[in-house]
């Protein structure tokens, strides 16, 4: 297999798989719809952390951050003028009167993931290993509580509904923009500099790579995609709450990263559509399914089971269901 088919096949399994659900969602019903879009959404959000995790090696439990403050930015700049002033009077006068389109708000909401990963990223990007997880984790807790309590952006801790909705298609296309540039970044030159640094730091410093300066700049096309992602998030649910964008986002995420493989762009694929099905299918069992006979679990069996999900793997194969490597087939 040539390499030019190789690297195709490389991208395509990830399309492949989102189109998929796309069109699997069109023929469901408004409740199934609305978890397979879901489904699509995490699927961004996973390759947004990857984009950083899976390329420097370095943990990161702040993304969900990013993918708050995309969020947030594009519900608002959506959301009718004439309501936001009804509803949230206290808005910067920018966001108050503002009215874009969809594409637009997206766009923004990439924007604005990518700035606030730079101004986190400058003092933080110095930092490995247990620190630099702490330091981000700080960051999320940070932003959090901002989004939750400074009315000046956003409705604090109540729920702003009323922002447009895009259809599944249209997520899929921007879930499809989000996976084509995380595989772009880590076929770049740059990416290949990070994944240098990840496997021997000493070695790329004295090859004259700047391991400081690659994960500054993963850091900011990561954030770019994880606001991306928390547009589409935003603009599938059709509200804004600060509830959605904190641990359990964050959780969950890391889990299907872990349990697809951190090493590549197809495990992280592979993991959020996995996790979500499964999911799906434990909170339908906590107010009870039919599998050939009634089946009710306890409140919190979701996140018990994901968490033991991801334990396994890290005990019984720490490189994830894809064991950190691309789609592809050998040459017998």
């Amino acid at each position: 297999m040539s390499a030019v088919t190789r690297r195709l096949v490389e991208i395509a399994g990830p399309l492949v798989l989102v189109a998929a659900t796309a069109a699997i969602a069109g023929n469901l019903g408004s409740a199934r719809r609305l978890e397979f879009q879901t489904a699509l959404v995490m699927v961004a959000i996973v390759v947004a952390l990857y984009a950083f995790v899976g390329n420097s090696g370095v943990i990161s439990f702040g993304h969900v951050s990013f993918v708050a403050v995309g969020a947030y930015l594009a519900g608002l700049v959506t959301l009718d003028p004439e309501t936001k002033g009804f509803t949230t009077p206290e808005l910067f006068p920018p966001l108050r009167h503002a009215q874009l389109g969809l594409v637009p708000s997206l766009a923004l909401a990439a924007g604005v993931g990518a700035a606030y990963a730079l101004v986190v990223g400058l003092p933080l990007m110095r930092l490995s290993g247990l620190p630099a997880g702490i330091a981000t984790f700080a960051v999320l807790g940070i932003t959090y509580n901002v989004l939750s309590y400074w009315g000046k952006i956003g409705p604090g801790v109540q729920t702003l509904s009323g922002v447009p909705e895009i259809g599944t298609w249209g997520i899929a296309a921007g879930v499809a923009i989000v996976v084509v540039a995380a595989w772009l970044y880590q076929r770049s030159r740059f990416g290949r500099q990070l994944r240098a640094t990840r496997e021997d730091p000493a070695a790329a410093r004295a090859s004259g790579i700047s391991v400081y300066r690659q994960r500054l700049f993963s850091f900011v096309i990561s954030g770019a995609l994880a606001g991306l992602a928390g547009g589409l998030y935003v603009h599938e649910l059709g509200l804004i709450t600060p509830e959605l964008f904190y641990l359990d986002l964050t959780f969950v995420t890391l889990a299907m990263l872990v349990f697809g493989g951190m090493g590549s762009l197809w495990g992280a694929v592979i993991g959020a559509l996995a996790i979500s099905a499964l999911n799906s299918f434990l909170g339908d069992a906590e107010n009870t399914v039919d599998v050939g006979f009634h089946l009710t679990l306890p409140n919190g069996t979701r996140l018990v089971t994901v968490g033991a999900v991801m334990a396994l793997v890290l005990i019984l194969r720490p490189s994830g269901l894809t064991g950190g490597r691309e789609l592809g087939w050998r040459r017998r």
